[in-house]
């Protein structure tokens, strides 16, 4: 493939940011590093030959405009989404250009899809919002997972990670973030119950049998918009939850040269459609790592023509999403379809 134009990553002296970086130097892809604090992009571009620095906020639209100049896509690392998602797509459509995200936050993916469908089709671009660990793995396995049905009966996501060491920007997500979240029930959206059902759930090995209770992130947007289901439900086992909701839980911190902490993970996708069940399972290692492989695939994807067409999109509703997790695997994600 072609590399004659960078792709622009803003919020890249993130955790997330540094990963999906480190990702796009590694597939040969220049890369300019944007976001508000010179200092802190200056650290990473030093790290990453073939990087320029555009320092850009998102209250200057004009900032936008010049760190997107002359880029073939962007990368939106920096949360809150609820915050940047909105200005950052701004300015891709007036660069016309790709634009993806990394958001778990519904509101942001809602927004997406309701505020600037019909621009981005119209600008010929693809804005692919939640392309990401939360959000678009789950969208990929469950679509990977139906196959060649047409519609089921219900899909059901479980997420089990041994524990959740969060990110400021994780931390600073869940304030910002304080709305209900949405369930897919008898096909429309609603608010998850509160108190939030719980069950049992077998996982496949390490973690076997687990209480997981119901967690709604942007996968739930994003499967509705595209798969014939009328029910959609995803949960989480308890350690993470109490990992990320106590102020004293520290940051991740790397367990090897590359980076990534020792935390692990496996994201189970069972379809229903009458007896019949089908399922999907990704294992793999660090929630905010694997994002980076899952994002920069997209954005090849888009940047040489493997997608089905411009607008607001799951990555599912983009690629296929089989060949997609397999491109992803053996490393970083081990992915089993049955």
């Amino acid at each position: 493939m072609k590399r004659d134009k960078p792709i622009a990553v803003f919020g890249a002296a993130g955790h997330t940011g540094r990963f999906v970086v480190a990702e796009l130097r590694r597939r040969g892809w220049p890369v300019v590093v944007s976001g508000r604090d010179a200092a802190k992009l200056r650290v990473v571009a030093d790290m990453h030959p073939v990087s320029e620095v555009r320092v850009a906020s998102i209250d200057d639209p004009a900032s936008l405009d010049r760190a997107l100049s002359s880029a073939g896509a962007v990368i939106n690392c920096a949360g809150p989404f609820l915050d940047t998602a909105a200005p950052v797509i701004e300015a891709a459509l007036r660069a016309r250009i790709h634009y993806l995200d990394l958001t778990a936050e519904q509101p942001a993916v809602l927004a997406a899809f309701d505020r600037f469908g019909d621009a981005a089709r119209h600008a010929g671009i693809v804005v692919a919002p939640a392309t990401a660990f939360y959000g678009g793995l789950s969208d990929l396995l469950a679509t990977a997972a139906m196959g060649d049905w047409d519609a089921a009966d219900e899909v059901n996501i479980a997420v089990a990670l041994d524990s959740w060491m969060p990110t400021r920007g994780t931390r600073l997500t869940g304030q910002r973030n304080t709305g209900r979240r949405y369930v897919l029930s008898n096909g429309r959206l609603e608010f998850l119950a509160d108190p939030p059902p719980t069950r049992m759930w077998s996982f496949p090995a390490p973690f076997g049998a687990h209480e997981v209770v119901a967690v709604h992130f942007s996968e739930t947007i994003l499967i509705s918009r595209h798969l014939r289901t009328p029910e959609i439900r995803a949960y989480m086992n308890l350690a993470p939850l109490r990992d990320v909701r106590d102020p004293g839980t520290p940051a991740p911190t790397a367990a090897d040269d590359s980076g990534r902490s020792s935390q692990i993970f496996v994201v189970d996708v069972i379809v229903r459609r009458g007896s019949d069940e089908r399922r999907a399972t990704a294992r793999g290692r660090d929630i905010y790592a694997v994002t980076a492989p899952i994002v920069v695939e997209a954005a090849e994807r888009l940047l040489d023509g493997r997608f089905s067409e411009a607008g607001v999109a799951a990555p599912s509703a983009l690629f296929d999403a089989r060949d997609f997790v397999r491109a992803l695997s053996p490393e970083p994600l081990s992915v089993d379809i049955r």
